[in-house]
């Protein structure tokens, strides 16, 4: 099943993806993170349909607890970026309104012109976990997504830390829907590919990951407890535009995809973000 966040009158809601229909399940809870726990099959007949392309997609996950996203997880990111192998993941976070529906444009900050691409397989939580193991870390998935983590690379060099250059607003895709557990029983199978105005930029099977699913969720359970809607995106490999020579920025009028087999592809396009607000 598919499922997806949405608009519609400028009312949110979430429902079924069922070919060039969505079956709007809004009325059973207000958000799809809530509705992760529900049996919503019974609901599917009496819902109301909406026609796909009359909908504006929203991030699968609009309002995440959390948001986990792993650097340097790739064979072929770590040899680009010539970093040693992580003995453990490395972890930053993101933020809810940094991320971007599909088919909405991901806004190039003011601040820079060094906007990266990275294509990336998100997991979606779908029950309470705290110290799962590796073994049992599945059976908590609710489903997986298409993530492009953009990047501001000189704002995420400014230290060590990289939070700066991964929360600039509306700077990440996250779509173009989550499709549930049941149907990618293992998702180290599936296989990534970026494209950036049609070429393609990055290419890897989710199996070249450093730490795999599995242990990504375990470790994060570790440390903190995992909610429904909490959300973990796993890392890029080879290909960012930060290490080709030349190097190469996402601009204003650039169309960027993650696709991933089995799942679908996030589309995107990129914009200036020329938003200002004063403080009152």
């Amino acid at each position: 099943m598919k499922l997806i966040s949405f608009s519609r009158n400028g009312q949110d809601s979430w429902g079924a993806v069922e070919g060039d229909k969505v079956a709007d399940l809004g009325h059973l809870a207000p958000d799809l993170k809530s509705g992760l726990t529900m049996d919503i099959s019974a609901a599917l007949a009496q819902a109301p349909r909406h026609a796909l392309d009359s909908l504006t997609f929203l991030p699968v996950i609009p309002n995440p607890g959390k948001i986990f996203c792993i650097g340097i997880n790739y064979t072929t990111h770590i040899s680009e970026t010539g970093r040693d192998f992580p003995t453990k993941p490395v972890i930053f976070m993101r933020v809810a309104e940094s991320q971007q529906g599909h088919l909405q444009p991901l806004l190039r900050p003011q601040e820079s012109e060094q906007f990266d691409f990275e294509g990336e397989l998100a997991v979606v939580i779908g029950k309470p976990i705290r110290r799962v193991t590796p073994e049992d870390a599945l059976d908590a998935v609710a489903g997986y997504s298409c993530y492009n983590d953009g990047s501001v690379r000189d704002w995420q060099r400014h230290s060590s830390q990289f939070a700066p250059g991964k929360n600039f607003f509306r700077t990440g895709g996250f779509g173009p829907w989550l499709v549930t557990a049941d149907e990618v029983p293992d998702p180290s199978t599936l296989h990534l590919t970026t494209r950036l105005n049609g070429d393609v930029m990055q290419e890897a099977p989710i199996s070249d990951l450093v730490f795999g699913v599995r242990e990504l969720i375990s470790y994060c359970s570790t440390f903190t407890p995992l909610a429904p809607g909490d959300v973990i995106v796993t890392g890029t490999t080879g290909g960012v535009g930060a290490f080709r020579d030349p190097k190469v920025w996402m601009a204003p009028g650039d169309q960027v995809e993650v696709e991933i087999s089995g799942i679908g592809t996030l589309v995107n396009f990129i914009a200036d973000d020329d938003t200002r607000s004063a403080a009152s």
